[in-house]
């Protein structure tokens, strides 16, 4: 049977090699039922994508990174993103996980969308996020933003090998 991973479970494997999540700003990120991601990068969309039935044939939308101001916040108007994380995660072969945004965003009119961080992935993910606050949101350099959850698979499988793997390391 499948279990959710608690926080003494990730504080252990935040200590094996290699730790399930590594470049992460402090251990208050690690949650009762997950660990909290921080923005690293916000990028605005400049181009559209391809979704094809052959993934040689895909093309994701290209990236203008955005600035932060000097004390380190940006200013978001309503639209759409792509964020970058911080951390790093290193899921084993038999780890798998799910991302919900943090509350707080939520109740700031913001959302984040993921997909799933397949057993045996390895990389510094990214997401689409949404402002849909028409008056738009303040945001600060390495906020948590997202609540990883791990789920323990019932046995371990080959792993994720698509062309992901190691993203933005």
């Amino acid at each position: 049977m499948a279990a959710i991973l608690s926080k003494p479970e990730i504080q252990r494997f935040l200590k094996q090699k290699p730790p399930l999540v590594e470049g992460y700003i402090n251990l208050e990120q690690v949650q009762p039922n997950g660990f909290d991601l921080t923005l690293c990068e916000v990028a605005l969309l400049q181009s559209s994508g391809r979704i094809t039935v052959k993934d040689s044939q895909r093309l994701v939308a290209d990236l203008a990174p955005l600035m932060f101001d000097g004390l380190g916040f940006i200013d978001l108007v309503a639209g759409t993103y792509i964020i970058t994380y911080n951390e790093i995660i290193n899921l084993p072969k038999n780890i798998m996980a799910l991302g919900r945004p943090r509350s707080s965003l939520l109740r700031c009119g913001v959302t984040i969308g993921t997909a799933v961080w397949d057993a045996g992935y390895r990389g510094r993910s990214q997401s689409l996020m949404v402002v849909h606050n028409p008056l738009g949101l303040r945001l600060e350099r390495n906020a948590r933003v997202l609540q990883l959850i791990f789920f323990k698979l019932t046995e371990e499988t080959e792993g994720y090998q698509g062309v992901y793997q190691g993203e933005n390391i």
